[in-house]
């Protein structure tokens, strides 16, 4: 996983209503100094300062929110966040245009052919010539300053992710475990990320 010293800014460029079958919501577009750095916050109820609102940090995974694939927890994890903030006096879920652990979808549709070959996550990853993780939250950690949070109870199983946010100035005061129903088909994928990634996934 990559170090460096947080360098990224980010601004508020746009926001709007977002009803949703989970409830009332706000969207908000984030953009930073670069062309790749841009971020959309589905935001509930208001923020009040001095408490640390639940966040949800989510990857963008267009085969799994989207089309519905049971190869990962994906869409599980995001249905179950939107659910939990939903109840809670308000709450974010920043949504990352980081597809594929950070590789891109076309190599993700790659990768998902070495894995039809017997290759696992990390390892089909590493054979297209990327990290097993090549996702970086420093943005994360600036587009949550620019929506005015300085503190966060996450929904993770992501330890680096907790790490790389606290390094970016964003306090985690709890994380919270992400674990919704899942198929047997993502069985093997949760126990790469439990064996191979170090997230925090008792029973798989």
């Amino acid at each position: 996983m990559k170090r460096r010293k947080p360098t990224s800014k980010a601004r508020v460029v746009a926001r709007a209503k977002l009803p949703t079958r989970f409830g009332r919501f706000t969207i908000a577009g984030i953009q930073g100094r670069g062309p790749a750095e841009e971020a959309v916050a589905i935001q509930h109820g208001r923020l009040s300062p001095g408490k640390a609102p639940l966040v949800r940090i989510h990857s963008q995974c267009l085969t799994g929110d989207v089309f519905t694939s049971q190869r990962c927890d994906c869409r599980a994890q995001l249905e179950l966040s939107l659910r939990k903030i939903a109840r809670e006096p308000s709450g974010i879920v920043l949504y990352l245009p980081q597809e594929g652990r950070g590789i891109g979808l076309i190599n993700k549709v790659k990768a998902y052919e070495l894995q039809d070959g017997g290759l696992d996550t990390v390892e089909a990853n590493r054979r297209l010539g990327f990290a097993a993780d090549s996702r970086d939250y420093d943005f994360a950690a600036a587009a949550l300053k620019a929506l005015g949070v300085r503190s966060v109870r996450l929904l993770s199983n992501n330890p680096d992710k907790v790490q790389q946010l606290e390094q970016g100035g964003i306090r985690v005061v709890r994380r919270i475990p992400c674990r919704p129903p899942t198929s047997h088909h993502s069985r093997a994928y949760l126990r790469t990320k439990k064996d191979k990634l170090g997230h925090l996934l008792a029973g798989i």
